[in-house]
Formats: C-alpha cells, structure tokens, sequence
C-alpha cells in the first residue's frame, strides 16, 4: 500500500503509483466534449505548435539580443560574425511599409473596379432580377418570405419624392 494509492471518484478510477498510470472502470464512459482517440500521443498539429512558438521565443530573443546588447559584450562572450545594426530597424521599417502600401493598393484597386454612382450599372445590369420575372410556385399563404428582387428605379423615385401619396 506505501507504493500505490487510489483516488476513487463516480466516474473513473485514478491509481496514482510510482508509473503515474491513470485506468477508468469503464471504457464506455466517456467525458462530455472530449474525444477519445484510439491512438495514444499528441496530435501532429499540437507537435507544430508548440515547436512553432518556442521556435518564435527563440528567434524573437536572438533577435533582441543582436539588436540591443553592446558590441563589446557580444565581443566578450565569443561572438564576433553577425549582420550590422543597419538591418535590425531596417528589416522591421521594410516590412511595415510593404504592408501599408498592399493595404493602400487593395484600397486603390477596389476603388478602379467601382463603377462611379453615375453610372447606370449602379441601377440597372444583367443580374438585375424584376419582381416580374418571378414564377409563383406556391401560393401566398405557403410562402412566408418573398424572394429577393431589385426595386425598379421608377418604384425608388416614386416612394422618395412623391409625397402626395
């Protein structure tokens, strides 16, 4: 009994020995919102995560250290080959600005491809659907929404600016 101990809940049964095993009583029973898998393991995705975020806290603190650290103490612990100062604000500007002028070409591009508000696209093209070029396929009383349709332009013109009605 000093070597092993049990820790008995409803559910499952925990045996905590030196091996730190963990056995359930039924293996039916299963813990809401948990899959249990046949293989044992961590999954490939959970593998690249975490090898992806100690890799960017390594990188990030190598980079820290090359771009603030003096250059007499770099000289003094061995380390006499790396890139010049330049490149650590450098690289950093670079980037920001390359993404500031994609968004400003996105923003450009999406503006050219607009047709102007005078246009008569703007009111009327091929896609354009008329109330009247819908079959009714049920009656009224079976049909609860009506279908999507553009409003004719003499619709729009009567509603806004005839005030007589």
């Amino acid at each position: 009994m000093a070597d092993s101990y049990s820790v008995n809940s409803p559910r499952r049964t925990l045996s905590l020995s030196k091996r730190a095993t963990v056995s359930f009583t039924d293996p039916e029973d299963k813990v809401p919102g948990f899959a249990v898998s046949e293989e044992h393991g961590p999954k490939p995705s959970e593998v690249y995560g975490f090898v992806g975020s100690i890799t960017t806290v390594v990188a990030t603190v190598i980079f820290l250290g090359w771009a603030y650290v003096p250059e007499p103490w770099l000289h003094s612990i061995g380390i006499t080959y790396y890139p010049s100062r330049y490149w650590a604000l450098a690289v950093p500007v670079y980037a920001m600005v390359t993404v500031v002028l994609a968004m400003v070409l996105y923003l450009g591009l999406n503006f050219m491809a607009t047709t102007p508000p005078t246009s008569l696209n703007t009111i009327f093209d091929e896609y354009s659907r008329s109330r009247s070029s819908f079959m009714p396929y049920v009656t009224e009383d079976e049909r609860p929404i009506e279908p999507i349709f553009d409003l004719d332009i003499s619709q729009v013109n009567d509603l806004m600016f005839n005030s007589a009605n």
